[in-house]
């Protein structure tokens, strides 16, 4: 696998290894990749909580005109 980083990442890759929290390039990587996995998991956990919420909820009385124009105010 080949995987480019920019400037910026690989200087923040090198000072958590100079930290001493990290005792390689790939532990950093691998940390980030378990950190998104939960991030991305919560998120899409929140946005199926807020689904539900929507299907289970009362009807609106609005029209989607009414809705699309109230949001286009905002």
């Amino acid at each position: 696998m080949n995987i480019s980083f920019t400037k910026k990442q690989e200087e923040y890759i090198s000072e958590q290894v100079q930290s001493g929290e990290y005792q390689n390039n790939s532990e950093v990587i691998r940390d980030a990749l378990r950190l998104h996995s939960i991030y991305r998991e919560k998120v899409i956990r929140d946005l199926r909580k807020e689904i539900e919420k929507g299907w289970d909820g009362p009807d609106s009385q609005r029209s989607m005109q009414e809705i699309i124009a109230s949001k286009r105010k905002a």
